[in-house]
């Protein structure tokens, strides 16, 4: 089986955000991501994780902008937007030092167009360079979620992984994401899982817990174990009730 891990941005929201690194723990989750974590003390949240014996596999960048809080998530990829990334992401980095977070997933935000991709590039590009130590991802976000996100095609991830060339950049496959493309998910992650190092998943369609629907997961970790795949399998979904109530997929 994977390496199982939840998504406390979503699961465990009954509880503090400082309880939530505990409560995946007991009830089976070996690691943890946290979306957004800036509104935690660094240091106090560094302890709950580390009471709880629990790695941190990811946080997001960019910090989410609090003047402005329907602002957008993420302008990797917008250009005249270079210096507002930089200074994001160099906060980003401080907080993922100092809670130890394997991967850093860079959003790339609303945009299109060929300058976007090439400011996309360069913006990761200049990051990869910047914190060349720690792991980097950048992840297809499906239309109807987030409208008008500019990395919403496995190949034109793929084609940006391979333009920026860099080692510590790697792709984050969500397989709700890719269901919700309209995509055979199967298919697209044995086309593209030479790139993946971190691992989403969620009900189809209504991204619940990633049981039933209209996706087989067991047959996907099966393809996973197949592939020898090393990394996390998150959990990011909105749970339909309590959250340890549905949670028949982590186990064996």
């Amino acid at each position: 089986m994977p390496r199982f891990c939840a998504n406390l941005s979503v699961l465990f929201t009954e509880y503090p955000v400082m309880e939530r690194p505990l409560a995946a723990a007991m009830a089976g989750f070996e690691a943890v991501e946290i979306l957004f974590p800036y509104d935690e003390n660094a240091a106090g949240l560094g302890t709950a994780l580390a009471r709880a014996k629990m790695p941190l596999a990811l946080i997001n960048c960019p910090p989410p902008n609090y003047a402005d809080p329907d602002g957008p998530r993420g302008f990797a990829a917008v250009p005249g937007e270079e210096a507002r990334f930089q200074q994001a992401f160099r906060r980003t980095a401080r907080y993922a030092g100092a809670l130890g977070a394997q991967h850093i997933h860079i959003m790339a935000g609303v945009a299109d167009g060929d300058a976007a991709k090439a400011v996309f590039i360069e913006n990761l590009k200049w990051a990869a360079g910047f914190a060349p130590k720690q792991s980097l991802t950048i992840e297809p976000i499906n239309s109807h979620d987030m409208p008008g996100y500019f990395l919403n095609d496995f190949d034109l991830a793929v084609e940006v992984l391979e333009a920026v060339g860099a080692a510590n950049l790697g792709l984050q496959f969500d397989a709700y994401h890719a269901a919700r493309m309209g995509l055979d998910v199967m298919a697209t992650w044995e086309a593209v899982k030479p790139h993946v190092v971190h691992v989403q998943v969620g009900g189809v369609p209504d991204r619940h817990e990633p049981v039933g629907g209209d996706f087989d997961y067991p047959a996907f970790f099966a393809a996973l174990d197949r592939a020898k795949y090393k990394g996390w399998v998150s959990g990011e979904y909105r749970p339909k009730g309590k959250t340890e109530d549905g949670l028949s997929w982590i186990e064996p």
